[in-house]
């Protein structure tokens, strides 16, 4: 689109502007001129290092030894006191490199190389406090530091425009860049979302994004700055932006919004607060509903750009000053602008105004016969007589225009996120007879029906109730072999005890108690960190109603949303199996089956990974190339007790997330199907490394590898016991269940034997149905069914002792007094001799390794003792071993400093991090959606805006 027309005031506006900066470039260059002082030692080493890096020695005559004096070389300006203030040498046809050394001029004021062919990477300009205009656009500079624009507090305005950069987010440091009043960064790849802080910068009046990688919604934050240009538009990454344009509203002081070519969605804001607004494009979009008078009647508009959306009603009529382009696709009910829509179109679009005018609705619409084809709209002699939206991914809530259609007989609402009240005009339709609204997240009272009417409102949780409270946002989660095929939260302490524990570890053992803290926290932060924990929900699986395939169910998840309702999401997949109905206590992380067919190429032979008790493992594959495991269990198997493992394995794994715990991603139920997808471990087991390493032509396990493993295994039982908000016993622990990545670090896998135990559960012990493997059961929980989370000790100890002795817990191949590992290792511990014998003959036994073993048999014996009193609690079994092993300590350099705290900070620092963690993340678990569809559709990439913004061009021009 060509650039607008501006008024004469404009022009008068502008011409003032550059009026002044351009006086102040005569100011800046008479300083230069005057400057006859000799450079400083440090800018006339910078300088001449810059001179050769450009190449400007030879093409722009820098070759004399000092920059400033006799005169300054051209393009250069000094100050009095001899340090450099500006380097101006844009369009210059320069062909070298921008060299480090110009971080080494610290009065720089100006930088300005724009529009030559300079390239290699951008140095850091980290430090240059004195720095207020940037100008490096046109030219083919490869790549930017991640501390390019740290300490740039001065900086005023930027210009990187079409710059080939390697892809790079927007970087936290230019929050301090206050003073910041234009940055133009058009077709350089940036990449992430548009970060919160760019609505805080008090002078910003020019953002300039175009053509990059960016994605996500456009934070409402960003209205807090006072723009009146933003260009976002020709993202080039799929879907770039998404989500409302509903932040417009309130950028009162814009002039140009360039949003086109992008994934924009919903209805067009109100604009009658914009009354500077003289160029709006929002074309390539999949905007609905009808164009707003408050837009139609903005007096300062002359370029509009609406065409391909999805935008309804009339086709809009602008003032004959304003130039609009319509072209390409949408909905309006007839081409002719101004043509009024036929009234019954106008209702329906009233009734799609309640449910935010969704796209599947604008999609169906077409024309201005709502009963020709008008989806989910059925007629009756020209009547509207039945509103069937079921299973539409509607949000927002039931419009009261919907009592306007006196011939309506029936409203299927079903199966939505609806929320908000019953409008009680719906009770007064007189020819109504049929209203399904179940399954969404209606609330309050439901009025009079009349007593024909059949009413569903099962699956509103919140009738009959006031508006629910908001619940907390949800999180995410991680990428699972399960090598034998039978093993594969919420958020911790609110804000509040975080201030709690603070205020107490200072008032009572200050600074010593801090340490303590901070050191725990650095310990668990080596893990990567997940996001926030979403609260677990019911998922309920039941049968469709009456009249609907009798061989489909739906699976229905709830949880919460931005109004506190249980807002739902289903997905239908034929089954066979019974309708009963199922509970499981999950996050929203239901996976449909056609998706794990396709991933696992249909349960294919050649994708298993292993067997086990209650089922199959297979590996499967997404589309970019990330690998999972698919836990399908066996329908045979699948009672009552199979049916329960799979509900515990859910339960637990949304509650703890660890890094030596295997992470859950998500479910999957549709009738006998119960299946499970974790994140896929490539090692597989400890078992086939340590007893079947030869059938599967590994090498056997070193010691100081047995080390690291048992230690990951302490670290998650651990967490378990003690760490996590609750105790759990996993009541399973073997090495089949323990699983390797590609690092060879292990993690605790299948938790569908997990038991809750009370919050004392280290002292008391719960009843329970005995589950395990024989082996690894502890004797007291055998013979009295009562467990405790010393039954878990007393496995890790055969497993200590299966690590050490390379023999498996329970080997019927041995004689009848050495077939039980426990045992018989007790006896091989009473000498040296004989211990000596019973170690893995696979292990280089120099003396040094003989003590760390014999220290772990040690161990291996306490934690086998036969009294659960007896034995250690896990803290105590990760102390020795982290003491005996280096493995455990971070292989990144950067981790502690990534995710922890920086021992070198002061504690008050160290304070502020630890407390923004602890609000940001808890390591205690955490859920995600899974297997997102993503649309890879992309839009059309419009040609390149203007420039950068004419007040802040150089002295030379552009």
């Amino acid at each position: 689109m060509q650039s607008p027309t501006v008024s004469t005031a404009r022009r008068r506006r502008r011409g003032r502007g550059a009026g002044l900066l351009l006086a102040l470039a005569v100011l800046l260059a008479a300083i230069g001129a005057a400057a006859a002082a000799a450079a400083s030692p440090q800018d006339a080493e910078a300088m001449r290092a810059v001179a050769v890096a450009l190449g400007a020695d030879k093409s722009l005559g820098w070759d004399t030894p000092d920059p400033c004096s006799p005169k300054p070389w051209p393009g250069v300006s000094c100050s009095s006191d001899g340090r450099v203030t500006a380097v101006q040498v844009g369009k210059k046809s320069l062909t070298g490199k921008l060299a480090p050394e110009v971080r080494n001029l610290t009065e720089l004021m100006r930088l300005e190389v724009f529009s030559n062919k300079l390239s290699g990477p951008l140095p850091s300009l980290a430090g240059l406090s004195s720095l207020q205009v940037l100008l490096l656009h046109g030219n083919n500079f490869a790549s930017i530091p991640a501390d390019f624009f740290k300490g740039l507090t001065a900086l005023v305005a930027v210009s990187l425009d079409e710059n080939p950069l390697a892809p790079w987010p927007l970087p936290a440091d230019l929050a301090a860049c206050t003073s910041l009043t234009n940055f133009s960064a058009n077709s350089v790849n940036v990449t992430g979302t548009l970060p919160e802080f760019l609505g805080s910068l008090p002078s910003l009046r020019q953002l300039s994004l175009a053509m990059n990688l960016l994605s996500g919604p456009v934070p409402p934050s960003l209205a807090g700055a006072p723009l009146e240009v933003l260009w976002l538009n020709g993202q080039h990454g799929s879907p770039g932006f998404t989500g409302s344009i509903s932040f417009v509203t309130n950028m009162t002081k814009a002039q140009q919004l360039w949003l086109h070519s992008n994934d924009f969605t919903g209805p067009l804001p109100d604009f009658s607060g914009l009354s500077s607004l003289y160029d709006l494009n929002l074309r390539d979009n999949q905007l609905t509903g009808p164009v707003p008078e408050s837009l139609v009647n903005l007096k300062s508009l002359n370029n509009v750009g609406l065409g391909n959306n999805l935008l309804q009603g009339p086709t809009p009529v602008f003032a004959t000053w304003v130039v609009p382009d319509m072209k390409g696709i949408n909905q309006f009910c007839l081409p002719d602008a101004g043509k009024p829509c036929d009234p019954r179109v106008n209702l329906l679009l009233e009734v799609a105004a309640g449910f935010m005018y969704p796209a599947k609705l604008a999609e169906g619409w077409k024309g201005n016969d709502p009963c020709s084809n008008y989806i989910g709209v059925e007629c009756n002699n020209g009547n509207i007589t039945s509103l069937n939206f079921a299973n539409k991914g509607l949000t927002g809530s039931i419009s009261p225009s919907i009592g306007k259609i006196a011939t309506l007989e029936k409203l299927i609402l079903s199966n939505n996120n609806i929320t908000g009240t019953v409008p009680k005009e719906l009770a007064a339709l007189p020819a109504l007879k049929t209203v399904d609204l179940s399954n969404n997240n209606l609330y309050g009272d439901i009025p009079a029906f009349r007593k024909n009417v059949m009413l569903i409102t099962t699956g509103n949780p919140n009738i009959g109730k006031d508006a629910p409270a908001p619940s907390a946002p949800g999180g995410s989660s991680n990428s699972p072999a399960p090598g034998d095929g039978s093993g594969g939260g919420n958020r911790g302490s609110s804000s509040s005890s975080v201030g709690i524990i603070v205020g107490s570890v200072f008032g009572a053992i200050a600074g010593l108690g801090l340490i303590a803290a901070l050191g725990f926290y650095c310990h668990k932060r080596k893990q990567k960190p997940f996001g926030r924990v979403q609260s677990p929900h019911a998922m309920v699986i039941h049968p469709r109603h009456s009249g609907s395939d009798p061989d489909m169910v739906k699976i229905t998840v709830a949880r919460g949303n931005a109004n506190g309702g249980a807002a739902t999401s289903e997905a239908s997949q034929a089954s066979s199996g019974p309708r009963d109905i199922h509970v499981v206590e999950a996050g929203n992380m239901v996976i449909s089956i056609q998706v794990l067919r396709n991933v696992t190429n249909n349960f294919s032979q050649d994708n298993i990974l292993g067997r086990g008790g209650f089922g199959t493992v297979y590996k499967g594959e997404l589309h970019d190339g990330t690998k999972i495991a698919v836990k399908r269990m066996e329908s045979g198997v699948m009672g009552n007790k199979g049916l329960n493992e799979f509900k515990s394995e859910i339960a637990v794994l949304t509650k703890v997330r660890h890094r030596n715990l295997v992470s859950l991603l998500g479910y999957c139920l549709d009738g006998n199907e119960r299946i499970l997808v974790y994140e896929y471990m490539p090692q597989g087991p400890v078992s086939q490394h340590l007893f079947e390493w030869k059938e599967h032509n590994l090498q056997p396990l070193e010691w100081k590898r047995r080390l690291s493993i048992a230690l990951d295994v302490a670290r998650g039982v651990e967490y378990l016991h003690s760490l996590a908000q609750q105790t759990f016993i996993h009541r399973d622990l073997k090495p089949s269940n323990i699983l390797l990545g590609d690092d060879m670090k292990a993690k605790v896998a299948d938790f569908g034997l997990v038991r809750l135990a009370p919050a004392d559960g280290k002292c008391v012990s719960i009843e329970t149905r005995l589950a395990g493997t024989f082996g690894y059961l502890a004797p007291e929980y055998a013979v009295t069914g009562r467990v405790t989370t010393k039954a878990d000790v007393f496995s890790f100890g055969v497993i200590l002792m299966e690590l050490v002795t390379g023999r498996r817990a329970l080997d019927e191949t041995q004689p009848e007094d050495s077939m039980h590992l426990v045992t018989w290792f007790r006896r091989m511990q009473l000498n040296q001799d004989t211990f000596r014998k019973a170690i893995d003959m696979t292990i280089d036994l120099d003396e040094e390794t003989f003590a760390s073993v014999s220290t772990v048999a040690q161990l291996a014996g306490h934690c086998c003792a036969r009294e659960p009193h007896q034995r250690p609690d896990m803290g105590h079994a990760v102390n020795v071993l982290s003491t005996l092993s280096d493995v455990w300590k971070p292989t990144d350099p950067d981790s502690d400093d990534s995710y922890g705290i920086d021992l070198d900070m002061t504690l008050p620092q160290a304070l502020k991090k630890w407390q923004a963690f602890e609000d940001s993340s808890h390591f205690d678990g955490a859920t995600s959606s899974f297997l997102a569809s993503l649309d890879n559709t992309q839009t059309s990439i419009p040609t390149r805006p203007p420039g950068f913004a004419d007040s802040f061009t150089s002295a030379d021009g552009r």
